[in-house]
């Protein structure tokens, strides 16, 4: 005697699709584990939990040592110049370093106590030896403005050429912004109106003065 078993269609249908979602997540997961621990590997110098600050690639280029004693955070205090040439009552500000696009450049950030925050992208090139700087700041939102230059002895020295101003002489004027006293401990910055065209440069103004030092954390 023949047995007639009752097959719903659409039952079947839908635990076999049922098992096939299932599948599909489990591949899904897989994948998304194997790409993560992937990224997670080819991305080891972008910060992190254990590196909040990043690390240096050991693809990039050496000069990145020159701001190493700067990554992590200082404490500052920052003075600009009055008309009369003396300084001003000091700003309190934070100024933070680090490592980014996975420990190729460095970034940095401040925090001033009026508001007027700043920060950069600071790259280096060894066709040129020199690092190319990208400033941008709030209140001032424009296309970015670039410095360059090099570590000279223990100082890094950057310029910006001031296209619509000139010397006495006729020559061409630069912003010269200087780290000096770079340490574990901290740092000095100096922004000033110069002619780099005589060695050593001339200096025709001091405009602002930054003092930093270091502040301890667990990380740095």
């Amino acid at each position: 005697m023949g047995i007639y078993l009752s097959v719903n269609k659409s039952s079947v249908i839908s635990h076999l699709s049922s098992k096939s979602r299932q599948a599909s997540l489990v591949v899904f997961l897989v994948l998304s584990k194997i790409v993560s621990a992937q990224s997670s590997a080819t991305m080891q110098y972008e910060p992190s939990a254990k590196y909040p600050f990043g690390r240096v690639n050991p693809d990039a280029p050496a000069a990145l040592a020159d701001y190493e004693p700067m990554i992590g955070v200082c404490d500052c205090q920052s003075f600009v110049a009055k008309p009369d040439g003396t300084w001003g009552e000091p700003e309190k500000m934070t100024w933070m370093f680090k490592y980014i696009m996975n420990g190729t450049a460095v970034q940095d950030q401040t925090l001033k106590e009026k508001g007027g925050h700043s920060g950069s992208i600071r790259q280096y090139s060894s066709d040129s030896a020199k690092w190319y700087v990208h400033y941008y700041s709030v209140g001032k939102i424009s296309s970015v403005s670039g410095y360059h230059g090099s570590a000279k002895t223990d100082d890094i020295v950057l310029y910006k050429r001031v296209s619509d101003i000139t010397t006495p002489e006729e020559k061409d004027l630069y912003y010269r912004l200087t780290f000096s006293s770079i340490t574990e401990k901290g740092f000095n910055w100096v922004g000033e109106w110069a002619d780099p065209s005589t060695t050593p440069d001339t200096v025709l103004g001091t405009t602002w003065k930054i003092e930093c030092t270091k502040r301890k954390t667990k990380f740095r």
